[in-house]
């Protein structure tokens, strides 16, 4: 039989699933190759210049690249993709950043023209100092992070050789009581052990917690752990406690509720980089700090503005976290070049197969609006227009419907504006989060669902990120950010934690007709693309 891959001029590649060698292919070609979708019967990847970038950094060089597509390919590779690959991968490491004995930190090349190219670019001038010789800058210590962005939007990739502080030693060791590394954190954690920096991408429910302790025992220092929330920080804390070594005097929260700096610190993105009288004195006192290593969760985040500040960090091992790198605003790079290169990537299928998550029923109910709901987002301007549509009243009737038909069931109503939450909390006569409800009631009704002492939850989009509900078998979203993604998947992961062979079922509530219905389809798409198939019903078939 010929090979399980068909590789296009386009740069996609098209794998059979069924082919018998098609997991040996899978595998050869996941260092460089982006997975798009993943139908039923063939999957659709990807070689861009980041991929390829992303394999130059985690060690594989262009013949292996190339060797992986002549050896499974079913038909003869294109000549033009086999030079553009090379000549892609070639770009990366002509420039260098290095510590020098005398100057410093320094940006080398082995190409003089390519180091001159860049030093006329207006962007690169302010991150640099004199040029030391014709294949030598100096760089300004505050400017690694951005010169290595810099240089990967100009197209000529940066390999960071300067190394890391190794930071105050701290012994940290796993604690292996009653659980074992499964395979895939070991392979996740030790390659990123392997390269000092860079991310991990692990489905929700997988387990990205124990990846992190497990690279902090690697590491044996001082740790700084990011997180959105700070609900978040004290999961992280509890997860750290039961599956290391460290005690709880040995870990503090970092929040706008506590200050607190201990060997292993755990704080909140927005905290770090608060801004008094222009000072932010917190991202100060952290930079001051000895840490041997920085674990950024939800890292996908990081690329926002405010949270870019936190990436001046660059001397520390810098381990990112995410279910998806997916970013609506296309700024994926940003990521490579702040934390480093993705070293581990697991597809939510995989691991699903494995029983390590749970199997999920993904739903579309289409609701068609009454007239004058019609009516209403038809004259609405552009930029209320969303709105109305996802916030009918005929959604939240759906929504009640769906409720009734899981009661006894532990299930959660999500979605994104405040107003449509309340009512819906207030007629199921439930629980509701905010982003205003405090973190000690946050906190209380988290514990309280998951002791199964509440079996139903309306909460916003607070929701979304760093929140362990392991025992939620239902969803029910009535409403979202737009087009996200990146929301939707995170979503479908509050329900991923394994249930004991309980399929979760995951509902997404949409108008017929109206643009709710358009960013549903762009919504669904990371989720399609990982495997996941939605099933589409009638509102009136419940």
């Amino acid at each position: 039989m010929s090979g399980p891959l068909i590789v296009q001029s386009d740069r996609t590649l098209l794998l059979e699933v069924g082919h018998p060698a098609a997991e040996e292919c899978r595998n050869a070609i996941a260092p460089f190759a982006e997975l798009e979708r993943a139908p039923e019967h063939m999957h659709t990847y990807r070689i861009t210049p980041l991929g390829l970038w992303n394999a130059r950094a985690a060690g594989h060089d262009a013949e292996q690249v190339v060797d992986a597509l002549l050896t499974h390919s079913r038909y003869p590779v294109p000549s033009n993709l086999l030079i553009d690959v090379t000549e892609t991968m070639g770009r990366y490491g002509r420039l260098r950043i290095e510590k020098h004995p005398n100057h410093g930190l320094v940006l080398v090349t082995t190409d003089r023209a390519v180091l001159t190219e860049v030093l006329r670019s207006a962007k690169v001038k302010g991150l640099v100092g004199f040029r030391i010789d014709e294949d030598s800058v100096i760089v300004h210590p505050s400017e690694r992070g951005n010169l290595k962005q810099v240089l990967l939007k100009l197209g000529w990739p940066a390999e960071d050789l300067a190394g890391y502080v190794n930071g105050e030693h701290h012994d940290i060791e796993l604690v292996q009581d009653g659980w074992t590394l499964r395979e895939y954190q070991r392979l996740a954690a030790s390659s990123f052990a392997a390269g000092g920096s860079g991310v991990v991408v692990l489905p929700c429910g997988a387990g990205k917690t124990i990846v992190g302790a497990t690279a902090m025992a690697d590491a044996a220092c001082t740790t700084l752990v990011l997180v959105t929330n700070t609900v978040a920080a004290r999961q992280w804390r509890d997860e750290l406690i039961r599956r290391t070594s460290l005690t709880a005097d040995e870990i503090g929260e970092y929040s706008g509720a506590v200050k607190q700096i201990r060997p292993v610190t755990i704080a909140t993105y927005q905290v770090l980089t608060t801004k008094r009288g222009g000072v932010q004195r917190h991202l100060e006192l952290f930079d001051a700090r000895d840490w041997g290593l920085i674990i950024y969760d939800e890292v996908h985040l990081l690329p926002a503005p405010v949270f870019r500040m936190t990436a001046d960090l660059q001397a520390r091992r810098r381990l990112g976290l995410t279910a998806t790198l997916v970013r609506e605003d296309g700024r994926e790079a940003d990521v490579f070049s702040l934390i480093g290169p993705k070293r581990f990537d697991a597809p939510w299928r995989e691991i699903e197969s494995q029983g390590y998550i749970a199997p999920a029923d993904c739903v579309e109910v289409r609701v068609t609006l009454d007239e004058a709901e019609r009516m209403a987002c038809a004259t609405a301007e552009p930029e209320v227009r969303y709105r109305l549509a996802s916030t009918s009243h005929s959604k939240t009737e759906v929504a009640m419907e769906l409720v009734e038909r899981h009661r006894g069931q532990p299930t959660l109503v999500i979605g994104q504006y405040v107003d449509q939450l309340e009512d819906l909390a207030d007629r199921l006569d439930c629980p509701l989060i905010t982003g205003s409800t405090t973190t000690r009631q946050r906190e209380k009704l988290y514990q309280q669902f998951r002791d199964g002492e509440i079996k139903l939850l309306v909460v916003s989009k607070v929701a979304n990120f760093s929140v362990d509900l392991p025992s939620a078998e239902v969803a029910i979203q009535v409403s979202g950010a737009f087009g996200s993604r990146q929301e939707e998947a995170q979503r479908l992961g509050r329900l991923l934690r394994p249930k004991g062979g309980i399929s979760a079922r995951f509902y997404a509530v949409v108008s017929r007709d109206t643009v709710d219905a358009q960013f549903a389809m762009h919504r669904q798409r990371f989720l399609t693309e990982q495997g996941y198939a939605y099933r589409i019903i009638d509102a009136e078939e419940i």
